[in-house]
């Protein structure tokens, strides 16, 4: 059995024999809720690539304590992954959010489509961001990653043309795609963008904008998958491809 995974804001310079204190929400849920008990043994992580195992020392109200019994330091996966998600509608958002997590990815950028259904604005944009934020955080938890993704705020098709042209490579699904993701060649390092348009839809402006910064515009295949499923199948099979899935 996998032991319970609690992220810590830094691990930095801690080493087998130190203490590390866990405290607010994190340590609320797993005392209060999860009932963790003294003897018990936890993996921390920073999300920054460390990660330590230990026992449980001590617990409080909102607080716990874990005595380092090793650290485990995993370099920044190569290459980088970025995906670009038009925003869905419902919560096809958070569904895109966690499976692209547990896949790997190390970025995810909602996109404002012209075709999105979904709006972002005002106070609802902040509280879909912090929900994004939140099933990022917990999926990587649970899928034990030591790097924890990024979740940028919303974004225009202005921000993902500049993204494109940084990228070793970076590919738009699209249905009407004469060329397949298959086809194209897959960086061993660098940067990776995949752009995910929404269920109406990449509109042909927005299209030409990306291809013109250099991206490639590929199909998946012969079936049209919906906006929250096609990036993780697309990331999977790029990922199957390089060291990372090695």
């Amino acid at each position: 059995m996998s032991l319970p995974v609690h992220l810590v804001e830094s691990l930095a310079d801690v080493s087998v024999g130190s203490v590390v204190e866990v405290s607010g929400d994190e340590a609320h849920h797993a005392v209060a809720v999860r009932r963790l008990r003294e003897g018990e043994h936890v993996v921390l992580t920073d999300g920054l690539g460390t990660s330590v195992t230990g026992a449980v020392t001590s617990t409080g109200k909102r607080v716990f304590a874990v005595s380092v019994a090793s650290v485990d330091v995993v370099p920044r996966p190569e290459p980088a992954v970025t995906v670009v998600q038009a925003l869905p509608k419902g919560e096809r958002g958070e569904l895109a959010v966690e499976v692209l997590t547990e896949v790997g990815v190390d970025r995810v950028v909602p996109w404002a489509a012209s075709r999105s259904v979904a709006v972002w604005k005002g106070e609802r944009a902040a509280k879909s961001h912090a929900k994004w934020q939140a099933t990022a955080r917990e999926a990587a938890k649970q899928s034990r990653r030591s790097w924890l993704p990024t979740v940028t705020p919303l974004a225009s098709t202005a921000d993902l043309a500049a993204l494109v042209a940084e990228a070793d490579l970076a590919v738009v699904l699209h249905e009407d795609a004469t060329a397949a993701l298959s086809a194209v060649d897959v960086p061993l390092s660098g940067r990776i963008v995949v752009v995910v348009g929404p269920e109406g839809g990449i509109a042909p402006e927005e299209l030409e904008a990306l291809t013109a910064a250099g991206a490639v515009s590929v199909r998946l295949g012969a079936e049209v998958l919906r906006t929250s499923t096609a990036g993780v199948v697309a990331v999977a099979a790029l990922l199957s491809r390089t060291s990372r899935w090695g």
